[in-house]
């Protein structure tokens, strides 16, 4: 009778180190991979290039491989448990460093059933990482980019947005990681920084096209997915028409509030020309926006005004349930109290109602909350909505100031980027 072998891998970008572990395993017996899930890979790194079908197809396909079956969490003991297979093998690059105590983990598992682990030689100069970078310098598509969010709220706790309104501050969130390895998930192109970075006022009536070309430089350097801020998206038929070129360009989602009136940011408080949009009127729009979109990519996201108005928790409520059967694909809720108390309320009794609809949130006035926190109360997304422009400018007046006061510009040296650094950052310029 053949043995039972198990080999447990991302197989993302399938590279010749892959295929001499699938090899040499097929030849001890019969050959179960347990594919990581997209769950299980972004848990520890980022998102796969492939969705797991799409690696499942690969990999199932490759000769000598019997069986692909889902493995769920970076812990092989779950599958182990269940196959108890003869055999695992895996590469010899595990016995040091973070994985070791997996390795363990593993022995200790085949231990209980007499189990055996094979440890094939790393094949060196070559590895998923490497691959993945070099992918990312080439770029993505505009397909690819798009679909990324829904694959990153369905695969993370929490998923982390920040804003860009240049190319330069896109590649700052495509490239900075946390001491602990934790980075952005995707940029979110703000109507308020937009129009501030050119110097104008945030008003409703800019033209999508002229907030495109912003967006395509971004696009031009980075491969993260972007969420776009809509406003109120304009009236019904005129969203239609955005949510084509949105989709078009790869953007991956389009969020618009649930207020009519003149434009005036939430953050500055009530307004008598800002009237909430009646129910019926707002879920024809998203109606219509889902109607006009050509993907399942795309994502039209209601935001509710109800707290920010002080229309209450009940008619925020009302409005999102309403939302969710109009058939939105995910719900902000908005606040500006300094304790995201109400938040988390509302968040408490949407999960009640639904368990699975994606809820977002802008925690920019109760900035003490974590977002693992807000993770932990049922929160899929979190948007840093403003916080690299704002950045931005005083980093850029004191500089301004300090050249004039000093007359020259040494002492503004020390809170300068290097030369090296920019030809650092900026891809091709070395």
């Amino acid at each position: 009778m053949s043995k039972t072998i198990y080999v447990g891998m991302s197989a993302d970008l399938v590279h010749p180190g892959h295929m001499n572990i699938i090899k040499e395993a097929a030849k001890l017996g019969d050959l179960t991979i347990g594919l990581l899930t997209d769950k299980a890979i972004a848990s520890y790194k980022r998102l796969p290039y492939m969705a797991y079908e799409q690696r499942k197809s690969v990999i199932e396909n490759i000769k000598g491989v019997v069986k692909v079956v889902p493995q769920d969490t970076l812990d092989y003991r779950p599958n182990l448990e269940d196959i108890k297979p003869d055999i695992v093998v895996h590469g010899d690059d595990w016995k040091e460093g973070v994985q070791s105590k997996t390795r363990q983990q593993v022995i200790d598992a085949l231990a209980q059933w007499g189990g055996e682990l094979v440890e094939i030689g790393y094949t060196e100069g070559i590895s998923s990482t490497q691959l993945n970078n070099s992918l990312k310098e080439l770029g993505t598509t505009a397909d690819i980019r798009r679909s990324r969010l829904r694959r990153l709220i369905d695969a993370k706790p929490v998923v982390r947005i920040m804003e860009s309104h240049n190319a330069l501050s896109g590649l700052i969130v495509e490239n900075v990681k946390s001491d602990d390895g934790v980075e952005y998930d995707g940029m979110w192109s703000s109507s308020l920084t937009d129009s501030t970075s050119k110097g104008k006022p945030d008003i409703e009536a800019v033209d999508v096209s002229t907030r495109i070309t912003t967006i395509n430089e971004i696009f031009e350097v980075t491969t993260k997915p972007m969420i776009y801020d809509a406003d109120t998206g304009g009236i019904a038929e005129h969203f239609v028409f955005t949510v084509r070129t949105l989709e078009r360009t790869g953007i991956s989602a389009v969020i618009i509030e649930d207020k009519t009136g003149l434009k005036k940011n939430s953050l500055f408080g009530n307004d008598v020309s800002q009237t909430q949009d009646t129910i019926e009127n707002f879920c024809n729009k998203i109606k219509m926006g889902k109607a006009a979109q050509i993907t399942d990519d795309f994502m039209v996201i209601s935001r509710i005004e109800s707290l920010i108005l002080e229309a209450g928790m009940d008619d925020a409520v009302a409005r999102a349930k309403a939302y969710i059967e109009a058939g939105t694909d995910g719900i902000m809720i908005h606040s500006r109290q300094k304790s995201p108390d109400e938040v988390l309320e509302f968040c408490k009794i949407l999960r009640a109602y639904n368990e699975h609809i994606p809820i977002i949130v802008v925690p920019t006035s109760y900035n003490q909350i974590t977002a693992k926190e807000l993770s932990e109360a049922g929160i899929n997304v979190v948007i840093y909505a403003n916080h690299m422009l704002r950045a931005a400018y005083p980093g850029m007046m004191n500089v301004a100031k300090s050249i004039l006061d000093n007359d020259r510009s040494m002492e503004a040296e020390e809170n300068l980027l290097s030369i090296k650094k920019i030809l650092d950052l900026i891809p091709g310029t070395r």
